[in-house]
């Protein structure tokens, strides 16, 4: 099995519209939705949920107001005073530290599992899709993309698929650590702009340190051709290859908006001939 995960220092350069374009075009594998802070692909899959599972990491405290003699050590001991006057837990200041918890001479505070989001097993018109939604200000995101990608991988064992296209998070932080390990491949969408590049340099440097092979392509590289030449000289200095050029098409638009791939809305946009090269380029270098 392989796996190909696409992913972008910054948000907003297009890798979801462009991964779900090579969905349409790929046979045999299966989708992967690891971007679970803001979570996007299934507004072009349209994903049918099979299953549907809570994702619980991390402690929140109670505090039992029938137990509690409002001594105000908890309130002490809290580094992030969470704790208000009224002897009520903050679930959004506390940080689960349990500090609360192991100190409390009445223990009257207890440390329950809290439910951080959900995950899903769906079906979509190009296969069966592992994707996930954390809840609002929820943190642990790093451990779910880890787990949405077992999944993945898991389903495509289980429906003999050799092939795994993994939406990744943006930036460089520990979700797109988790979406990197094992992978086969990854490809970083970068866009021509001078902080396009920066961000493309750190998530290339991230990707070398987990010596995952790297591949790069610039998305509306017509807007500023200095800059999309720059990010490819970068590139192949730093022994990168760089797949392909997408001009600024307003189809990738057009068709995110009906809920399509790029191919489904309009198959003879030059965009799409450029994902199409793209993705002969990746094909090839992956050997798939």
């Amino acid at each position: 099995m392989k796996e190909l995960v696409v992913i972008s220092g910054k948000g907003g350069t297009g890798k979801t519209s462009i991964l779900a374009a090579f969905a349409a075009l790929a046979t045999g594998k299966v989708l992967c939705d690891a971007d679970v802070d803001a979570a996007d692909l299934h507004l072009i899959m349209n994903p049918q949920v099979r299953e549907r599972h809570d994702f619980d990491s991390g402690h929140t405290a109670i505090i039992n107001q029938d137990k509690c003699t409002q001594c105000g050590l908890c309130r002490g001991l809290c580094r992030w005073k969470a704790i208000g006057e009224d002897f009520v837990v903050d679930p959004v200041a506390c940080e689960g530290c349990g500090v609360c918890h192991y100190f409390c001479p009445e223990e009257a505070i207890s440390f329950p599992l809290k439910t951080c989001g959900e995950w899903f097993i769906s079906s979509t018109r190009f296969g069966p899709m592992a994707h996930a939604r954390l809840g609002i200000a929820e943190e642990n995101s790093g451990k779910l993309v880890t787990l949405i990608r077992q999944q993945g991988k898991k389903l495509a064992e289980e429906n003999n698929l050799d092939l795994l296209l993994t939406d990744g998070p943006p930036g460089i932080g520990c979700p797109v650590i988790a979406s990197l390990g094992g992978s086969t491949a990854v490809l970083i969408v970068a866009e021509p702009t001078v902080s396009g590049r920066h961000d493309m340099e750190r998530v290339a440097e991230l990707a070398a340190f987990f010596k995952v092979p790297a591949m790069v392509c610039v998305n509306k590289f017509d807007l500023n051709p200095e800059q999309a030449q720059g990010i490819e000289d970068f590139a192949r200095e730093k022994e990168i290859r760089v797949v392909g050029r997408i001009p600024f098409d307003p189809v990738f638009t057009k068709a995110m908006v009906q809920g399509k791939t790029i191919f489904e809305y309009d198959g003879h946009s030059e965009g799409a001939g450029a994902v199409r090269n793209i993705w002969k380029n990746l094909a090839k270098a992956m050997e798939i």
